[in-house]
């Protein structure tokens, strides 16, 4: 992501969380900005995903998904196959902090493979 503006509410999220966790407040509202830029960008992944995860917390008052394993997926095995997560402990404060900071970076395509993770096992929560 190229936007400053962007950038500056990814930091400011990431901050937030840090200092106090999951903070419902202001925390979908920046979400929600957020939002708007990859609007900008047109990267309809990231739009669905930001979407998916404020309406998650709404629901939740927590971030429920955890972050991806470590293994490489191929797009067409992983668009088939359902969301198993190994049975570890998931910190909601990190996995939401994953999620945004993917967003910093489009480009990447481990990033892409990540978002399309947490799309996928958003929608199937």
């Amino acid at each position: 992501m190229e936007n400053k503006q962007a950038i500056t509410v990814i930091d400011r999220i990431l901050k937030n969380l840090d200092a106090t966790g999951i903070n419902t407040d202001t925390l979908i509202d920046d979400i929600k900005t957020l939002r708007t830029y990859t609007i900008e960008v047109e990267n309809p992944l990231a739009v669905k995903v930001l979407r998916y995860t404020y309406e998650h917390i709404e629901n939740n008052d927590s971030f429920l998904i955890p972050i991806p394993e470590d293994t490489p997926l191929d797009d067409e095995a992983f668009e088939d196959e359902t969301i198993e997560t190994v049975e570890t402990e998931s910190d909601p404060v990190e996995s939401l902090k994953y999620v945004i900071s993917l967003i910093r970076n489009l480009d990447n395509s481990s990033n892409i493979s990540d978002l399309k993770y947490y799309k996928k096992a958003l929608v199937e929560f």
